[in-house]
């Protein structure tokens, strides 16, 4: 599996940007699919995740009632609506995927199998 992540770009605070992850290959039902940002001098940290099958989704405290992940399987692609921005969203941001959902495992770096390359969120104040 491949992930192709774009998206990113420069924003002011307030402002909405939309992240896509593009999957290549057979994406099953049991993968997980996640979102995970690095901020300059910190280390990478859990965003939101998705299952592939089913409604369950998962957020880091820190963007939830701001951000939002959903799926197309049809187009085997994930997004991230990002509403309510603040210059602490500042990060490159990551998609990644596991193969093998566990509710323990889903904010967990560790976890996931495929990353895709980053794409740069920076959010002016």
């Amino acid at each position: 599996v491949q992930l192709q992540a774009s998206g990113g770009g420069l924003v002011q605070a307030g402002g909405s940007l939309r992240l896509s992850c593009a999957a290549s290959g057979r994406i099953f039902s049991s993968y997980i699919m996640g979102w995970f940002r690095q901020a300059p001098g910190k280390e990478r940290e859990f965003v939101a995740a998705i299952r592939w099958s089913g409604d369950s989704t998962y957020y880091a405290d820190s963007v939830k009632g701001r951000f939002t992940i959903s799926r197309d399987n049809a187009k085997n692609t994930v997004y991230l609506q990002m509403n309510s921005l603040k210059p602490e969203d500042t990060a490159v941001y990551y998609c990644a995927a596991d193969r093998t959902f566990t509710a323990q495992g889903v904010r967990l770096i560790r976890s996931y199998d495929y990353w895709g390359q980053g794409t740069q969120v920076t959010v002016s104040s």
